[in-house]
């Protein structure tokens, strides 16, 4: 059975995720000789900055106050503030669901109006941290290094939630609360953990291309500091759908800019990454440090073993041994790598069923990254 990358769009609904976007009306007509003298004085775009971090963390939904200082570009420096103030923190930016503002007063004093809606309240943000702590507790152990971190928690993310495919549900709280949400949620949840975890990331926005939609759609997920390098990490994508309980996709784990590019785009300017996770484990176990057993064990989980020309696969003869061995270990399913085309597969996998008894085949193949060849997997 030939199965697609995913059954169904693993993406956001258009609109939602940009969420920077303000319904922004035009300042109210400055009226001379008007000045407020009760509200709070703010003279600076830092000033102002400092006033809307407060109050995005307690989820304030009106922040008022006066400016003083030249107003003609007034529209311009709140703009400029509630854009640096959501950049300063990623999780507020992408809870934040939309934003207005509107001040009246003069040439040199303003009374400023800035509203704000959010799509998690203080209550459900502070449920996220409190589950957070208590997740890293159960999977992190003393002594791990961030590989073996990254790992954990990517993994966590996938085996506990599922993909909101009525496309309602946007926040980590929902993930949490729920067990299901988007790529917001997701990318969200997934930021909190690697944070507290102490492994330095960024949530990515761009557009991902999904088997059948060449037009893409908004999409979200996050960019990982490991050993001083930055890799691409996509749970969402990783996470297969229909989802399989148990089971975990690691095709977008780690992966360097020219790997995601090949249908994720991005247009803001992040951090390069242009390392090839895979060297990076290959280096790591070559050193002969303490932690190399566990690096080639995590090259295994991850599939890089695929990489080794020495097991490829090429005619009937090449998986007939690997078949008998794994029935010996009590195994009925097997991961390969094939040099050939589609076609050429059937063939090997008819002889296989004629020659060798394994009875009815089931199974579905990709593309290997950076090869001409086959990544396939069988079960008998």
């Amino acid at each position: 059975m030939k199965l697609s990358r995913s059954s169904f769009m693993k993406l956001l609904l258009v609109g939602t995720l940009a969420v920077t976007v303000a319904a922004v009306p035009e300042p109210l007509e400055i009226i001379d000789g008007y000045a407020s003298s009760n509200k709070e004085v703010v003279k600076s775009v830092n000033g102002i900055q400092q006033k809307l971090l407060a109050a995005m963390n307690n989820r304030e939904s009106t922040v008022r106050f006066v400016y003083q200082g030249q107003t003609k570009e007034l529209k311009t420096q709140l703009k400029e503030a509630l854009d640096q103030t959501m950049d300063s923190d990623p999780y507020i930016h992408y809870t934040i669901a939309s934003y207005s503002y509107d001040y009246r007063g003069t040439s040199s004093s303003a009374d400023v109006t800035i509203r704000l809606t959010y799509r998690e309240s203080a209550e459900q943000t502070a449920y996220v941290n409190h589950k957070v702590k208590a997740i890293l507790k159960d999977i992190l152990k003393p002594g791990m290094n961030d590989h073996e971190k990254v790992k954990v928690i990517n993994d966590w993310v996938i085996l506990n939630l599922k993909y909101d495919t009525s496309l309602q549900k946007y926040t980590a709280y929902d993930g949490l609360s729920s067990g299901s949400t988007v790529c917001q949620g997701y990318s969200l949840l997934t930021y909190k953990l690697l944070k507290e975890a102490g492994i330095q990331n960024k949530i990515v926005e761009g557009t991902a291309y999904a088997e059948g939609n060449p037009q893409g759609q908004l999409h979200a997920w996050n960019l990982v500091l490991v050993d001083g390098k930055w890799y691409h990490l996509d749970t969402t994508w990783n996470d297969p759908v229909p989802n399989r309980d148990g089971e975990v996709s690691y095709a977008y784990y780690l992966k360097n800019d020219a790997q995601m590019g090949k249908d994720h785009t991005w247009i803001k300017s992040y951090p390069q990454a242009n390392t090839l996770y895979r060297n990076t484990l290959k280096t790591l176990v070559s050193e002969g440090s303490s932690k190399a057993g566990l690096y080639k064990k995590l090259m295994n989980e991850l599939e890089y073993h695929l990489y080794e020309k020495e097991g490829i696969v090429r005619t009937y003869s090449d998986l007939q041994g690997r078949v008998k061995s794994a029935n010996k270990a009590g195994k009925s399913e097997l991961l390969f790598r094939f040099d050939g085309k589609e076609a050429d597969l059937l063939v090997v996998l008819q002889n296989l069923q004629r020659k060798s008894g394994v009875g009815a085949i089931q199974y579905y193949h990709s593309l290997l990254d950076d090869t001409d060849d086959l990544k396939v997997h069988i079960s008998w």
